[in-house]
């Protein structure tokens, strides 16, 4: 994205109320012929874009939502600046005060492109964390942030990093709506094969399709050495695969303790409770076999008959929302957390297509999987080339 490296040489240091100044546009919502505003709930960590709005007349706007904002204005959350809301308008709109709507003080000085970017960088975020006051509800005020030093590059070299910047974001968005479409694909193709393979009375409970389970997991203690032992937490079911990478912790269990919990190759294992609704009940397969792993009593562990149902296509058929939503019928609620329990599984109930369609199936859903691992290694890359980008609007590249 940038061809020869960036020099900081002519870069000078500025205090972010130098060359951003706060727009306090104050209108009254029902006469100022907008339709949307946005509130902080509109707003996604780390995403630029808008994605979200309320309709104006619609909902209940408190006193608060009386600014202006326009196109090309940058919105910041400053209640809880952790969650990282920057965003950059692209149509106009009423927000809360609560929420800054900056704009650059001079182009000649700052390109207005920039500013956004600029304030998604660790610095700018660090800053804001670090002179936010309170300590339930954190805010900033505007002319704490007017204090946040960095270095501005001339205004050429804007012009580059903006071109970069752009090019980022626009094949970050094309990527995101590529995964979008191929997730659509993936649900839509899964929702075919159970309708033509499976009306609600040829379901088959999945009691009856089990050689073993569904069996709870175990979590002994854990233990003060790096040897023996291990088991994972719950976020080890991610994206349909029992994968522990990243959410190991040892534990003290014997062999004989740890032999009927050991993960291996083909286990299905559901998510027996969690606090997000959504979560709670959706499997993952291992591809494995780990034999010093076992599985926490956070997870329940099937083992299909493989006569009848290929365990990828139970997983692909499980996580459906349409299936899965099936089964969180069932789910039991206690202290906020959502539960199933092996009487849920049980009873849950699977279409069972002749192999020759579920083996068509997976071998279908298998190519989808691998254009969707190449989207997330351009993911990789992208954020790769993100990281080098705000190192240089930090303070520029050596």
């Amino acid at each position: 994205m940038l061809e020869r490296p960036i020099s900081k040489a002519a870069w000078t240091r500025v205090a972010f109320g130098d060359v951003v100044r706060k727009v306090n546009d104050k209108v009254d919502p029902w006469d100022s012929g907008l339709e949307r505003y946005v509130a902080g709930e509109h707003m996604d960590t780390d995403d630029l874009r808008i994605r979200r709005w309320g309709l104006i007349g619609d909902d209940y706007l408190g006193p608060a939502f009386h600014m202006r904002f326009k196109p090309g204005h940058v919105l910041y959350g400053s209640r809880r600046t952790y969650l990282r809301k920057v965003a950059l308008a692209d149509f106009e709109g009423i927000t809360a005060n609560t929420t800054f709507v900056l704009e650059t003080k001079d182009r000649a000085r700052l390109m207005p492109e920039l500013v956004p970017f600029l304030m998604q960088t660790e610095a700018f975020h660090s800053y804001s964390i670090k002179h936010s006051k309170g300590s339930v509800n954190p805010y900033i005020n505007f002319s704490d942030l007017e204090a946040f030093e960095f270095l501005l590059p001339p205004i050429q070299e804007q012009a580059r990093l903006v071109e970069a910047l752009s090019a980022y974001r626009n094949a970050d968005e094309a990527l995101g709506a590529a995964a979008e479409n191929l997730a659509a694909t993936r649900s839509a193709y899964v929702s075919h094969v159970i309708s033509q393979n499976g009306e609600a009375a040829e379901k088959v409970r999945v009691g009856s399709l089990l050689v073993d389970g569904p069996t709870n997991g175990r979590s002994p203690a854990p233990s003060d050495s790096e040897t023996g032992f291990k088991t994972v937490s719950i976020s080890a079911i991610r994206d349909g695969v029992f994968d522990p990478e990243g959410c190991i912790k040892f534990v003290e269990m014997t062999p004989a303790e740890a032999r009927p919990f050991i993960v291996q190759s083909g286990d299905i294992f559901a998510v027996r409770g969690n606090g997000n609704r959504d979560i709670c009940g959706k499997v993952g397969i291992s591809r494995q076999t780990h034999p010093d792993l076992v599985y926490p009593d956070l997870l329940i562990r099937m083992r299909f008959d493989p006569s009848r149902l290929l365990t990828d296509f139970v997983v692909a058929q499980w996580n459906h929302p349409a299936v899965h939503g099936r089964l969180i019928s069932r789910a039991k609620s206690s202290n906020g957390i959502w539960k199933v329990n092996g009487q849920d599984i049980r009873a849950h109930t699977l279409v069972v297509p002749p192999m020759d369609a579920q083996r068509e199936a997976v071998q279908f859903l298998g190519a989808l999987d691998v254009q969707a691992n190449a989207i997330q290694a351009r993911f990789a890359t992208l954020r790769d080339m993100k990281r080098e980008l705000f190192k240089a609007i930090s303070g520029g590249v050596e």
